[in-house]
């Protein structure tokens, strides 16, 4: 099996975000970036799907140099090559990030394209469903469980839906996008990551694919949620409730 899959660079959920002051983005000296969670599951499914049926897994991310550690990341636990496409100045949105995702896809022809669900700093969770209209491939998203059927030609996959889980079938080449009940990823051992540091990563830009790089989403503006008040004191319950319904109307 050939199988890509991505890796995001994103904010540590951890860390203390601060705006710029001009408001036009987050203000990155001293924060720490780390790869996105659903991407490391998306990874673990890869690398187990080649363990079992043999082939190679391809990393891939869009991004600017410093992406290249979140790649070495998914290299050292267990991919066999890596990709980065060089961002876009302009900036990017999830349909660009789909469309250069598609060209690659065209050009690597894989059996199935693992992606995260979604990236915890966007959280828009669109990248997996454009990519998929634009190559006319099936997908299957929020994926928790993936078993190869049909002698390494479909994938049966149970997906998580509001109403519990929905299993479908999906004939290659297909996308799927992983949740994180999928699996546990595993730690990459001291050995692949000083193997890690010294495999080479294929860079391509948008231009290589042919990617048009209008966006179709531009954000304009952050802001910082507003502070938390202070707590109020009351007298009895009397009093309690009069706050609860005339100053916070929530009675």
């Amino acid at each position: 099996m050939k199988i890509l899959v991505t890796t995001k660079r994103v904010t540590d959920p951890g860390t203390k975000i601060k705006l710029k002051a001009d408001g036009s983005g987050i203000a990155a000296d001293g924060v720490e970036f780390k790869p996105n969670p659903f991407c490391e599951n998306a990874i673990e499914a890869a690398i187990s799907l080649r363990d079992q049926h043999g082939g190679e897994v391809i990393v891939v991310s869009i991004g600017p140099d410093e992406a290249d550690q979140t790649i070495r990341s998914a290299v050292a636990m267990g991919c066999n090559r890596a990709i980065r496409i060089d961002g876009n100045d302009g900036g990017l949105d999830g349909d660009l990030v789909a469309r250069a995702l598609a060209k690659l896809a065209e050009s690597e022809q894989p059996d199935v394209f693992i992606l995260g669900k979604q990236a915890v700093d966007g959280d828009s969770n669109q990248v997996g469903q454009l990519m998929a209209e634009y190559l006319g491939w099936p997908q299957a998203t929020f994926a928790s469980a993936i078993t190869v059927t049909n002698g390494g030609k479909s994938a049966q996959v149970a997906r998580e839906v509001d109403g519990g889980i929905e299993t479908v079938e999906v004939d290659f080449p297909a996308v799927i996008t992983a949740d994180l009940r999928l699996n546990e990823p595993r730690f990459a051992s001291l050995p692949n990551i000083m193997k890690a540091k010294r495999t080479a990563i294929e860079v391509k830009t948008l231009a290589d694919l042919g990617v048009e790089t209008t966006l179709k989403v531009r954000t304009t503006r952050f802001e910082a949620p507003p502070g938390r008040q202070a707590g109020k004191k009351v007298a009895d319950v009397a009093d309690l409730v009069q706050k609860l319904r005339n100053e916070a109307k929530v009675l």
